[in-house]
């Protein structure tokens, strides 16, 4: 049987401000990225996302992001690479914390935003991550855009890896992420995310912007926390992977 795992970034509010409705996302997904402060999140949502996890069953991971607030993340910065391998392992480490006070442990690393489109492209940056993650324990995965630098990275640094497209992004044809400036970048119509998740689960094929057909390794899938469609997309690409008799299990090291 065909296995897959679904990934969601959460933990993304801060204060009384909430980014995604958890509650209702976490009996959807089998693994959690959950933001560790810098590009949202803080001590509390941290501790509430790591409690979801752990009375759900859902693999925790950490969602390390730049410190960009406003940017949410998602802006360059001029940080070098020690500055990325520093900022990450500094958010792994306020993570585990909360995960040690819970009774559990995280499984994997998935960077958010521009350090994880960065570190697709840049093997400097790719190379930062992976320290990071393998300073903070080697035992841990790295979550990476399929086909990327980063997977490369993660393979030659000796950590574990799982190979990650998306259900909710568009795809430009040389396997990049479309930009979220381009109308469309971002799925919103939950049976083209279906079908999209479908395709990608079984097949390892995905519909790019302008029609072309790409091939794409993939281990887990991911879909956005702050999607206004991802309650409603979830549901659906979970019924439409069960009718194609894909398993839906966390990825294991």
């Amino acid at each position: 049987m065909a296995a897959i795992d679904i990934n969601c970034d959460l933990g993304e509010g801060f204060g009384i401000y909430r980014a995604a409705p958890e509650e209702d996302i976490f009996p959807l997904i089998t693994s959690a990225n959950i933001a560790c402060g810098f590009h949202a999140g803080d001590a509390h949502t941290m501790r509430k996302a790591v409690e979801l996890c752990v009375r759900h069953g859902v693999a925790l991971g950490a969602h390390p992001g730049t410190p960009d607030l406003q940017g949410f993340g998602r802006r360059p910065l001029e940080m070098t690479a020690r500055e990325i391998e520093d900022c990450v392992l500094y958010q792994i480490g306020a993570l585990e914390s909360f995960a040690r006070a819970a009774g559990t442990r995280i499984r994997h690393v998935k960077p958010h935003g521009w350090i994880y489109n960065e570190a697709a492209a840049n093997w400097e940056m790719a190379v930062a991550v992976g320290r990071a993650v393998r300073a903070s324990s080697a035992d841990l995965i790295l979550f990476g855009l399929s086909g990327s630098r980063s997977i490369d990275a993660a393979r030659q640094l000796g950590l574990a890896c799982a190979r990650e497209a998306f259900i909710d992004r568009s795809y430009e044809p040389d396997g990049s992420l479309t930009p979220r400036k381009v109308p469309g970048a971002l799925i919103l119509d939950p049976a083209q995310a279906a079908k999209q998740a479908v395709g990608l689960a079984v097949s390892g094929r995905v519909q790019c912007r302008g029609g072309s057909l790409l091939e794409i390794a993939v281990d887990t899938l991911c879909v956005h926390g702050d999607n206004p469609a991802v309650l409603d997309i979830l549901a659906l690409v979970r019924q439409r992977l069960t009718e194609k008799g894909v398993d839906l299990r966390a990825v294991s090291g």
